[in-house]
């Protein structure tokens, strides 16, 4: 079995403020490390369900959040950032049996998380047939466009709770809840033992049904903070100007809406 894992930082189990999860602040060294913990924690689970090829993609900020020499055997970590429209499942492909995300959280326009967000703070939202989409959506989707199925994620309540059944097999661990600009953090001895009891129960499951069927067609529609935003990403080949701050891409192809996004969002 080949899985691939993107881990992001805002829904790991510790962080509640954005200086946490920035390098250059003196509280990140914290919360990189448990980041590398969660991460581990479903590489054990991965493993212990017959894994014997991981794929990790560091998928926060700089891309150099996880520490490199605590990856154990058969392990391969991707650091950096190739620029490619696939972002944080950068590296996936059709030779993965399944994709599982860590640390991922609720997006712009959702109050579960402090640093509730999709890609960067400039807009209010971004969404995807009309619903709400967070990160977790774009790169399972980008997942599902090379036939891989997402089977487990991990983060702030609020983001298990809406997703839980965007997938026909995703299993959901919550390993925090967040309230305006307050957090719940759960136990991390808890949590780094549910992530690896849950990733291993959602790859011990039988994967045939497991892919998410995309939909014939999408419209991505972004509502951006500050106008002028709006009125330069109206340049974009096929991209509709709404209104003073809201924008609007339509695509059969979801790859043109990952690819749209990366260009549009800054």
């Amino acid at each position: 079995m080949k899985v691939f894992i993107s881990a992001d930082i805002e829904g790991i189990t510790t962080t509640t403020a954005w200086e946490e999860t920035d390098p250059n602040h003196q509280s990140y060294p914290l919360h990189a490390k448990q980041m590398t913990e969660e991460v581990l924690a479903a590489i054990a689970g991965a493993k212990a369900a017959g894994a014997k090829e991981i794929i990790v993609k560091d998928a926060h900020g700089p891309g150099k959040n996880i520490d490199p020499t605590r990856m154990p055997s058969g392990v391969t970590l991707i650091r950096g950032w190739k620029g490619h429209p696939y972002s944080m499942v950068s590296g996936i492909d059709k030779s993965f049996d399944a994709a599982m995300f860590v640390g991922y959280h609720s997006p712009s326009g959702r109050m579960g998380n402090p640093m509730s967000h999709t890609l960067t703070g400039t807009h209010v939202y971004l969404k995807i047939n009309t619903e709400l989409a967070s990160e977790f959506t774009l790169y399972s989707y980008a997942a599902a466009l090379e036939g891989v199925p997402t089977v487990f994620l991990s983060g702030d309540k609020m983001l298990c709770d809406d997703y839980k059944d965007l997938h026909p097999k995703l299993i959901t661990c919550a390993v925090k809840d967040g309230l305006g600009n307050m957090t719940m953090n759960y136990s991390t001895e808890d949590t780094l033992k549910s992530i690896q009891e849950l990733s291993k129960k959602a790859l011990k499951q039988n994967l045939k049904d497991a892919l998410i069927k995309l939909p014939k067609s999408f419209e991505a529609e972004l509502y951006f903070k500050d106008h002028h935003r709006a009125e330069r990403a109206s340049h974009f080949p096929g991209v509709t100007k709404k209104s003073d701050n809201i924008v609007t891409y339509s695509s059969e192809n979801f790859f043109e809406i990952l690819r749209a996004t990366s260009w549009i969002i800054h």
